[in-house]
């Protein structure tokens, strides 16, 4: 209610600046470190931790959650080595969520349950009116963002992988990047992603009975909608990049980003992510995975289309 009487005029005058552009791709697929290495442009911006899971009031709170209450994160992610924080880029899939809509990450809350809103990682069987609300919710916290930020924004979340026609749809000049990853490192990376947001999140003790499970589906779900809706989407308005080429030479994959959607010249931030190539990229340490023949055969089985268009086979 304070934020609605203090930012009354700016909330109605809102608008974005510029085109959104959207980072998709799987979970564990690079989209994190793609969205960490683009905000490093000061000209663009990105819904950081705090608008994410506190997007019903943020405008007024967040500076005293910032100054404040840093203590109440952890200095690193839970399922990774990256560095936490409540000005870090984050998933607008939290904000939909924490703001009522249907999303797949309430199964984070039960995960010995089956999981929830699976149709909204396509939309697939979502009413027009189910839809409709779920674009609006989302374009009133990118307005809000926008209030703040007043530059272009860089949005990530896995989930709108499978969304993609209906965002091209709703934002008619945002630009996509794609990142995609290995399967047989995407799918344990994944199942230890779950696995470590149940056991810090979930309000059940969590079995894991279904994690491998629901890494599968939600991969084969949200990419056969992909593949289907990137059909009605201009080519010059999206770009595919691999995970391997990423942390290989990150600098050519983020120029050809730029010079592929025509963000801005790309000179003007070369010489900040080289920087981060030269220093922090070369001490960061992923996680390493094993995987056992017979889970290796099993997605070689079951994302066999992922494999082969992508060039993992």
């Amino acid at each position: 209610m304070i934020q609605a009487v203090i930012f009354r005029r700016k909330l109605a005058e809102a608008e974005l600046h510029g085109p959104p552009v959207f980072i998709v791709g799987h979970w564990r697929s690079g989209t994190t470190l793609l969205h960490e290495l683009m905000v490093r442009d000061e000209r663009l911006s990105s819904p950081s931790t705090f608008q994410c899971f506190a997007p019903c009031h943020f405008l007024v709170t967040e500076w005293f959650f910032r100054r404040f209450a840093s203590w109440l994160l952890p200095g690193k992610r839970p399922m990774d080595n990256m560095a936490a924080g409540w000005d870090r880029p984050q998933e607008d899939e939290f904000a939909l969520m924490n703001l009522g809509q249907p999303s797949p990450y309430r199964r984070i809350a039960f995960p010995n349950e089956p999981a929830v809103d699976m149709d909204y990682l396509d939309f697939d069987g979502v009413p027009e009116e189910g839809k409709q609300a779920w674009m609006t919710a989302l374009r009133s916290f990118l307005l809000k963002v926008s209030i703040g930020t007043g530059r272009p924004l860089i949005i990530k979340s896995p989930t709108h992988t499978g969304r993609v026609g209906s965002l091209a749809r709703e934002f008619p000049e945002a630009k996509f990047i794609h990142i995609t990853r290995d399967p047989r490192d995407l799918f344990p990376s994944t199942c230890r992603l779950w696995r470590g947001l149940d056991d810090v999140q979930a309000l059940q003790k969590p079995k894991h009975e279904r994690d491998e499970d629901y890494v599968v589906e939600c991969l084969r779900r949200m990419y056969k909608a992909f593949h289907e809706q990137r059909k009605s989407i201009d080519s010059a308005r999206i770009i595919d990049v691999s995970f391997e080429d990423l942390t290989t030479n990150p600098v050519e994959t983020l120029r050809s980003i730029y010079e592929t959607l025509r963000l801005s010249d790309f000179e003007s931030v070369e010489a900040t992510i080289r920087e981060w190539a030269d220093s922090e990229h070369k001490t960061y340490q992923r996680n390493q995975h094993q995987l056992p023949p017979e889970k290796e055969a099993m997605i070689l089985d079951e994302w066999q289309d992922y494999f082969e268009r992508y060039g993992y086979r």
